[in-house]
């Protein structure tokens, strides 16, 4: 029976390009409620966002603890806590307007206006723009009004800091208070004028709890673009976001599917084996379980934690 609602909430949101299941009703449960979170360490337990979609990259929702297993440095865990998220986010908007950008700069401007057009009254919005530096263009405000006038107001020019921009916005971002946080960088994957390494700022995503979204606009094939794209891609994965390249026609689509991942959430909470306090790295992996009737799916998820030191 549940694989027939399965069946029919994929039925339902095929139109709008991403699947959403509904979840059965279920009697009250017994286990202890867990706080919304990105991936943390509280006391013993470890809180593990996860986003799940099907082979055409659409959002999934609904399944249950049942449907995933959770490994902790290759080391299986139970998982004792289990919730879904659905609460106000802060995202940051890092838009490109470089001088490559100079042809696809509309691209980037509806992009960045699908965004604000799905924000919900309680989300936080801030916007970084970059060329030979990055700019701080409207800090964290919820007024997504001045953010899109700015952003229809963007022009091109200047070399690319894409590794300081995203600095910036991780700094920026460190001012909200909210739980679930996310930043969306849109841009054509060039990087030439950044004054921090690539190693700098992965070891600085890996210690946030900010997902990091990159939406490709207008993709370049020289050797410049080539390396920034797999950074793009790199960092998205390191954080479980999605890197997206998007045509004029997929922005509508791309933003919505970015939405419904950040409002759809699942968390897994499970308490290691090993509990050592010693602020090493652990790796994590998250399985899906598919329910009975559904294709395969894909989990993506923060790709480690640092333990608690004392």
């Amino acid at each position: 029976m549940f694989a027939g609602a399965l069946v029919c909430g994929l039925a339902a949101f095929g139109v709008f390009g991403q699947v959403s299941i509904e979840p059965r009703a279920r009697p009250a449960s017994n286990e202890p409620a867990i706080p919304t979170a990105s991936l943390r360490v509280d006391t013993n337990l470890v809180l593990v966002p996860v986003i799940v979609d099907d082979q055409l990259n659409r959002p999934v929702t609904g399944l249950e603890k049942e449907n995933f297993r959770l490994y902790d440095d290759r080391m299986e865990e139970v998982i004792t806590a289990f919730s879904t998220e659905d609460e106000p986010i802060a995202l940051g908007l890092v838009f490109d307007t470089s001088g490559s950008m100079s042809e696809t700069l509309p691209q980037g401007r509806q992009a960045a206006a699908q965004f604000l057009r799905i924000a919900n009254p309680e989300d936080e919005f801030f916007l970084v723009e970059f060329s030979s530096s990055p700019r701080l263009v409207i800090p964290l405000t919820s007024d997504t009004n001045s953010i899109h006038t700015e952003v229809l107001m963007s022009k091109s020019g200047g070399s690319t800091a894409l590794i300081d921009a995203l600095y910036l916005a991780l700094n920026e971002m460190k001012k909200s208070k909210k739980t679930k946080k996310a930043l969306v960088l849109i841009s054509d994957g060039g990087e030439n004028h950044s004054r921090y390494t690539p190693n700098e700022i992965k070891n600085v995503v890996r210690e946030s709890d900010v997902l990091i979204y990159t939406v490709t606009i207008g993709a370049r094939y020289d050797a410049e673009a080539r390396y920034g794209l797999g950074l793009m891609s790199q960092l998205a994965e390191m954080t479980g976001a999605h890197n997206y390249g998007a045509g004029s026609y997929e922005l509508a689509d791309t933003a919505l599917k970015i939405s419904v991942e950040l409002r759809n959430r699942y968390v897994l909470g499970y308490a290691p084996h090993e509990v050592a306090r010693d602020g090493h790295y652990h790796r994590i992996e998250v399985k899906v379980v598919p329910p009975r009737g559904l294709g395969k799916l894909r989990a993506h998820w923060r790709l480690g934690y640092y333990a608690p030191s004392d």
